[in-house]
């Protein structure tokens, strides 16, 4: 079955953005030079790549189906369904920190892996692809945790209120722009994943 891009991305976006400046203290320069390192840098990039398209082949999905396609036109509809954007301000450049980009990427995949629940309900003709999404952000979150602990990062846990429960949508059309907007962050989040991985793999 074809693994679902929503999953695949978060996965690959918390790879890509985890901040590198530190394996026991050694210098990038240093860390970028390992083979073992680049090796998954690279792996992952192909990953993400696959996770990015597999969330936009959900998002076309939701298109055809719902008529839900553009994003400017739902905006109001967005404020009133609690729906935020997984937060990664410790995987930008301005303020990059290590351990807490790759805590971030890896929190964040396991809310997306919730969310998509929603999406699943709305799309149960194509469970299968919601589900390897599913699977692919828990694999992903996995993956990176090991990586954090290959390097000798101390990870950081940070408050669950950004993985509460999905909002209880008050209507059919409430919940189909929730599987929306859903989608939409989840590729945002990996784009920037994949952005994150891209630079580390061209140091």
């Amino acid at each position: 079955a074809a693994v679902p891009a929503g999953v695949l991305a978060l996965l690959l976006g918390a790879l890509l953005w985890a901040p590198w400046r530190a394996l026991h203290g050694a210098p990038l320069a240093e860390l970028s030079g390992d083979q073992d390192f680049q090796l998954f840098l690279h792996k992952n990039l192909e990953f993400t790549r696959k996770i990015k398209g597999d969330v936009a082949t959900l998002q076309r999905m939701v298109c055809d189906t719902f008529q839900l396609c553009k994003e400017e036109e739902l905006l109001l509809v967005r404020q009133d369904l609690g729906i935020a954007q997984v937060p990664l301000e410790q995987c930008h450049s301005r303020t990059f920190q290590a351990e807490a980009c790759f805590s971030q990427i890896r929190d964040g995949l396991r809310t997306y892996h919730g969310s998509l629940a929603a999406v699943l309900e709305l799309l149960p003709a194509h469970a299968g692809l919601v589900e390897t999404l599913q699977l692919d952000a828990a694999n992903l979150s996995s993956n990176i945790q090991q990586q954090v602990e290959d390097l000798g990062l101390a990870t950081v846990t940070y408050p669950t209120e950004h993985r509460g429960p999905l909002p209880a949508f008050s209507s059919r059309f409430h919940h189909q722009v929730g599987g929306f907007f859903i989608l939409a962050n989840f590729q945002r989040f990996l784009e920037t994943a994949y952005r994150a991985l891209r630079h580390l793999a061209r140091l």
